[in-house]
């Protein structure tokens, strides 16, 4: 699977998952574009990525993406990039306590859905057809619900349902995204990696970390296999042509019922349109 002369922008590539497909595809040929927060830890995804691929030109921009003027100002930079072949939202992050951002947002919405929507909807024209967008979602959404009176979780915070709203938040935002652009020749597919032992959710404090310390070592699966799916997803010629879909394991699987609805697929993305000033 060459990605030779292509373009790859990865949100959230300087640890686990991200940084795994960001290296693979490098080494597939492909020059590489993404974010990050922290400055060291671009310069340690940045040195990997240059031995992957010497000859590329990779770069890396630097936001905080639970801002929606950094979603703005980053959205803005890359799509002045000649040519996206692949677009990967992968930035997301799980919260014990319940943070607010300057825009009055809960932070893991602003972060793990409106990022998304925010970037990709800044960068669809610069995708022709042909292009692939890739959004890491979770099996996490199982059991969640959406109350469109209340996704900024001011009622009841709990870290872990609130992360599993925002997953199948990427699941509705990835059907209703692939709806709008069918017949452009951009297919947009979103995934499950797998339960992964990463950094992820290493920062949540209180009992969730807990919970993740102990479970990680017992059922969970490394980065490279983690990052499988994605990888399959920007790359495979399998694929090429497939839209719309759920994947697990490099194969399409059927997300809940919830994750499933066109009203609410529709539903959200106006929210979001409306929140981000994009509509």
């Amino acid at each position: 699977m060459s990605m030779q002369g292509k373009t790859v922008i990865i949100t959230g590539a300087t640890s686990g998952i991200g940084e795994v497909a960001a290296v693979r595809l490098a080494e597939q040929g492909a020059r590489i574009v993404f974010t990050a927060r922290d400055q060291a830890r671009a310069d340690d995804t940045m040195a990997a990525l240059r031995k992957a691929n010497p000859g590329a030109d990779h770069a890396v921009h630097m936001a905080d993406l639970s801002r929606l003027s950094e979603m703005k100002r980053v959205g803005a930079e890359l799509a002045r990039e000649p040519q996206i072949d692949v677009l990967v939202n992968n930035a997301g992050a799980l919260f014990n306590k319940r943070q607010e951002t300057e825009d009055g947002l809960e932070m893991t919405f602003a972060l793990n859905h409106m990022a998304y929507f925010v970037v990709t909807n800044l960068l669809r024209d610069q995708l022709k057809p042909g292009a692939r967008i890739v959004t890491v979602a979770s099996n996490a959404h199982r059991g969640a619900r959406l109350d469109f009176d209340d996704l900024q979780s001011r009622r009841g915070y709990t870290g872990f349902p609130v992360y599993s709203r925002s997953k199948l938040c990427n699941i509705l935002f990835n059907r209703e995204l692939s709806r709008r652009i069918a017949g452009s020749g951009v297919t947009a597919n979103a995934l499950h990696p797998g339960f992964v032992a990463t950094r992820f959710g290493d920062n949540s404090g209180g009992l969730m970390r807990t919970v993740l310390k102990v479970a990680k070592p017992i059922g969970a699966i490394s980065p490279e296999e983690g990052a499988r799916t994605i990888i399959y997803l920007a790359s495979s010629p399998q694929v090429a042509g497939v839209s719309g879909e759920y994947f697990h394991e490099c194969k399409p699987t059927t997300p809940t019922a919830e994750a499933r609805s066109d009203d609410d697929a529709r539903r959200l993305w106006e929210i979001s349109g409306q929140i981000a000033e994009l509509n």
